[in-house]
């Protein structure tokens, strides 16, 4: 017969439950105030809608990036996208839409320039002379005479050709250049509603043409939408579906609502604390009350089950609840520490927000261990909780199962390395893409409006270079535009390359000009001081906000070289702005070798930016939870052995993304650290439990396995259920970043159980077996993890 040990901590853990209990209004009412007070911090919330959170100041895709927009003018932009209802966009009721338009669009907030078709700036031949005008000047003629040579200017200028109108003749732009104070936080909401409210005029008094909004501005806007859009459509949900999964499987309607309480209490008190410490939102934050909602259940769940159990076991409340919460002390505080580590790290990765996320969610994670030992029984002794006290046959699947794990110990364990061996091989085939301009899904009009203008009109893809002339008033040379003439062809001549937009292509049709507009003179002007006149001549004919500080710095010793591209994935993105950067090694002098530099390019390097700066933070993190298991379980062989259950998860779950999906975004980078702190809670639940029955009850390994399942197996499926739906939910995002970290955290979760149920015990059973260990069981410290 086994005979208990007695554990000199518990005493104290009673105590506190006993104190709990006999001051519960005080406890309740303080729990409130606590509340009610971090909630006016919420005034202080506000939402960040702009691309640039993703990167840290010290990103040098950024730094590149702002270093460019310090020499030209900012290119913010909003873009316009017509289709003519006769697939014909030189037709005059279709070209007065766009005159009206783009005279209209000079009206909105910021806007510092327009850029159409009507109003291209397009320079001939006078006797001497440059006349430079709009391309359709005045009233639209209505000959088709006076049309085709307006189709055959636009059709036969680069700087038109795939980026204001297509190929087709069907769908033209109109691009809007906003210079944004960036000293209010509405400026792009502003902007944005100010671009709808035009697109809605247009469309009442042109109903015939199609239009499509898209550029940067309506991105940047499109990230708080989303966020504000998943908070609306997914939160609640989520609490339908905790509260549904909860009630079925406690069976036990109060034991629901006193958990509800604890949620809402956690979930008011993150957003209260994020306020107060001047954290914003931004799209992967709207992840943030799902998770903390989910979590908050997990801690509330196995004191629930263990209460439930006592009470069915015939105690009354009041002695169930102080055994309930002596048992799980210890484990919910470990597995809040662990938790609260694997989501700290994140402050490791490059991107600002996934720092945020991991600060909020630690914080909601400890306020959640905070009321689930303080509110929860209070409350829940105040509720008439009744259970049935008849002895049902509960175990029969668990002992099942540790019947077959003891007769195929080797064969299971012998199993589980394989898989895990195979899915590891998959795991470096995961393929990193960032496409932004796909991180919303097509439930939101920005995605409809960007895949319709990148398969209609112009590419979304920039890469844009800087590129220096050895001295002031250097890019007239002939041997600079030469190459540069060489580096656009060498873009142009790449099949995913749609338009490439530089100078160079001004110069060669202001010498042709100079010529009588003859076509033998489209090339680059002979000399340095014939190219310095045309340019000048040409800058003095253009209207205000048309000129060419956009693609020129002041000094003349710098021009802009913009290359656009097709909706291409990271992987040949990458290349693209490889090829390009090579290209100037080898051909261009030193001062040349500059850095591609654009939004486009920060994304397409922000994976591998946090995968790398995430590997330091996911090692420490393992690191600091394995030390601290090792003192809380009183085993350093326990404490090792908890890597296993730990770090396995992840593995199978990113080896089994990469089998299934082969691709993933930045989140891929927090996924292993932010899944390390919600794995652990069951092995810490699983080995606590253990550990207790071979220290406390002197049971040998294999009854000891079997004492585990009992008493948190039925809690670890509940916890699992709940967390799995709940990230699930998440999967229904409409920011693909939290669309797929929801996904893959809900399926690492699930091999975490399986971990768990499986290799966890077939691992202690051939560590351990039946032998009892004299010294394992009274020399070593005790485990905390019983209290």
């Amino acid at each position: 017969m086994n005979q208990e040990r007695p554990n000199p901590r518990a005493g104290r853990v009673e105590r506190f439950a006993a104190w709990t209990l006999r001051n519960r209004w005080l406890v309740l009412l303080s729990s409130l105030v606590f509340v009610a007070l971090t909630l006016v911090g919420t005034r202080n919330i506000r939402f960040d809608n702009s691309y640039r959170i993703f990167f840290s100041e010290e990103n040098p895709q950024l730094q590149a990036f702002d270093a460019l927009q310090a020499i030209y003018t900012k290119d913010d932009n909003i873009l316009f996208v017509l289709t003519a209802p006769e697939d014909d966009i030189y037709e005059k009721s279709f070209l007065e839409s766009v005159q009206w338009l783009t005279e209209e669009a000079w009206k909105l907030p910021f806007t510092t320039r327009v850029d159409s078709l009507t109003n291209f700036q397009n320079s001939v031949s006078q006797e001497d002379d440059i006349f430079v005008a709009d391309l359709v000047e005045g009233d639209v003629p209505s000959d088709s005479s006076e049309l085709s040579p307006i189709r055959d200017t636009a059709l036969n200028e680069p700087l038109l050709y795939n980026r204001l109108i297509n190929g087709q003749g069907r769908t033209t732009g109109v691009m809007l250049t906003l210079t944004l104070p960036e000293k209010d936080i509405n400026e792009v909401p502003m902007a944005t509603a100010a671009a709808r409210e035009l697109e809605a005029r247009f469309n009442q008094k042109y109903p015939e043409v199609d239009t499509h909004l898209a550029g940067m501005v309506v991105m940047n806007n499109a990230f708080s939408e989303s966020t504000i859009n998943d908070m609306g459509t997914i939160v609640l949900p989520m609490f339908a579906a905790i509260f549904l999964v909860m009630a079925f499987l406690l069976r036990s309607v109060w034991s629901t609502l006193a958990t509800g309480g604890v949620i809402m209490l956690t979930l008011l008190t993150s957003f209260g604390i994020m306020g107060w410490i001047g954290i914003n939102m931004s799209p992967p934050l709207g992840s943030m009350p799902i998770m903390i909602m989910t979590l908050a259940v997990a801690d509330s769940i196995h004191i629930l089950v263990t209460f439930l159990n006592e009470m069915r076991n015939g105690r009354d409340k009041r002695a169930a609840l102080v055994e309930s919460v002596r048992i799980n002390f210890s484990p919910v505080f470990l597995t809040t520490a662990t938790t609260a580590i694997g989501f700290l790290s994140l402050n490791f990765s490059d991107a600002p927000p996934f720092r945020d996320l991991g600060n909020v969610v630690a914080i909601g994670v400890v306020a959640a261990w905070i009321f689930s030992i303080l509110f929860l029984p209070a409350f829940i002794s105040l509720l008439p909780v009744r259970v049935s006290t008849e002895k049902k046959a509960g175990w029969s699947f668990f002992d099942s199962w540790v019947d077959v794990l003891l007769r195929r110990r080797g064969t299971v364990l012998a199993g589980s390395v394989v898989v895990v061996a195979f899915m590891g091989v998959m795991v470096p085939r995961m393929e990193l893409n960032d496409q932004w301009t796909k991180y919303f899904d097509t439930s939101l009009d920005i995605r409809v409006d960007m895949d319709y203008a990148e398969e209609n009109l112009t590419g979304m893809t920039n890469i844009e270079f800087s590129l220096p002339a050895a001295e002031s008033g250097g890019i007239n040379e002939p041997a600079y535009l030469e190459l540069l003439d060489r580096f656009s062809k060498f873009y142009k001549s790449n099949p995913d390359v749609l338009q490439v937009n530089s100078i160079v292509d001004t110069m060669k049709r202001l010498n042709k000009n100079m010529h009588g507009d003859d076509p033998a003179y489209y090339r680059i002007p002979d000399t340095r001081e014939l190219a310095a006149q045309y340019l000048l001549m040409y800058e003095f004919s253009l209207p205000y906000g048309l000129d060419l500080n956009n693609q020129i710095n002041v000094d003349k010793s710098s021009t802009r070289v913009t290359v656009t591209a097709r909706d291409v994935k990271t992987k040949e993105l990458r290349e693209l702005i490889a090829e390009g950067e090579q290209w100037l090694v080898d051909n261009a002098p030193d001062y040349m070798h500059v850095k591609a530099a654009s939004p486009t390019v920060m994304f397409a390097y922000i994976s591998e930016r946090n995968i790398s700066s995430m590997v330091t933070g996911t090692g420490l993190a393992l690191f600091s939870i394995t030390v601290i298991l090792i003192f809380a379980l009183g085993s350093f062989k326990y404490g090792m052995l908890s890597m296993i259950p730990n770090m396995v998860p992840a593995i199978l779950g990113i080896g089994a993304w990469s089998l299934l999906y082969g691709e993933m975004g930045m989140s891929l980078a927090v996924i292993t650290g932010m899944t390390l702190g919600i794995v652990v809670d069951d092995s810490v639940h699983f080995l606590s439990k253990y550990i207790r029955a071979r220290r406390e009850k002197g049971m040998d390994g294999e009854q000891a396995i079997r004492y585990a399942f009992h008493t948190v197996g039925k809690a670890l499926v509940v916890t699992t259920v709940i967390l799995t739906v709940g990230f699930s939910i998440l999967g229904l995002s409409s920011f693909r970043l939290n669309n797929w970290m929801g996904q893959l955290t809900a399926i690492v979760i699930v091999f975490a159980l399986l971990a768990d149920f499986i290799l966890l015990p077939a691992v202690l059973l051939f560590v351990d077996g039946k032998k009892k260990r004299k010294s394992e069981l009274v020399s070593e410290t005790e485990v905390t993890a019983t209290a």
